[in-house]
């Protein structure tokens, strides 16, 4: 599972060059899980977990604050989640996470990015069950075997873990990401998460080669321009 942590750390490179779009998705989120419940992190479980995903990726505490005034503030703006799948250039498989207050404009703005890079938009299912939904952790440490029992002691259901230049990347079932996080924290009390997400994860990997690398750039390029799109998921080897 080592390709895993390597193939989101190069995405993580890219997230962190674009902080505007990270900060823009992660506000969405909590403002809907703020609005959804008590805008208060420790009487709101879920609005606690993005908030520390988001602290993860480094969004600024005045971002999230702004959030929850926001949806304290009593906006009347909804969100609808939405999946798109589908077959992009040389035949790769795409994901694409959106939060939307229009389906029909966010579809018809992905269908777009589809169908000017000679690409497909498939149904619901299409290509998703070529892909593992999982739970990962990286964070530093060099303590494998204390690590591993922790997290067996407390019943996490572990895929993987591997050690890497002091880096610990852990890989677990999607239901066990916070028990894996709260495991971690009773033995490191002051641990910060490089990474605590859930992600979508390819069985297989495929190499792009002229004018597909040109429209794979492309596509990633006209979806960073859809505030809709939360995640994008592919398998596309960089």
């Amino acid at each position: 599972m080592g390709r895993a942590f390597e193939v989101r750390k190069a995405a993580m490179a890219k997230t962190n060059a674009a902080k505007t779009k990270v900060y823009a998705r992660f506000g969405k989120e909590i403002y809907i899980a703020a609005k959804a419940g008590i805008p208060d992190p420790e009487m709101n479980q879920t609005l606690k977990r993005i908030i520390e995903k988001a602290k993860a990726a480094q969004v600024t505490a005045d971002v999230i604050k702004r959030a929850i005034e926001k949806a304290k503030g009593g906006s009347d703006e909804s969100y609808t989640s939405a999946r798109y799948e589908g077959f992009g250039p040389g035949n790769s498989t795409i994901i694409i996470d959106c939060l939307t207050d229009n389906v029909n404009r966010t579809v018809s703005e992905v269908r777009n990015c589809f169908t000017k890079t000679k690409s497909k938009m498939g149904v619901a299912g299409s290509v998703s069950h070529m892909f593992d939904h999982i739970g990962l952790l990286s964070f530093a440490s060099s303590e494998e075997e204390k690590v591993l029992d922790t997290l067996i002691e407390n019943d996490v259901d572990v895929i993987d873990l591997e050690l890497e230049e002091r880096q610990m990347n852990v890989t677990v079932s999607p239901n066990d990401l916070y028990k894996a996080k709260d495991a971690i924290e009773s033995i490191y009390p002051e641990i910060k998460f490089d990474v605590l997400e859930t992600t979508m994860m390819p069985h297989s990997y495929v190499k792009l080669a002229g004018e597909e690398v040109e429209l794979y750039e492309r596509f990633m390029s006209m979806l960073d321009e859809i505030d809709d799109v939360q995640e994008v998921y592919h398998n596309i080897e960089e």
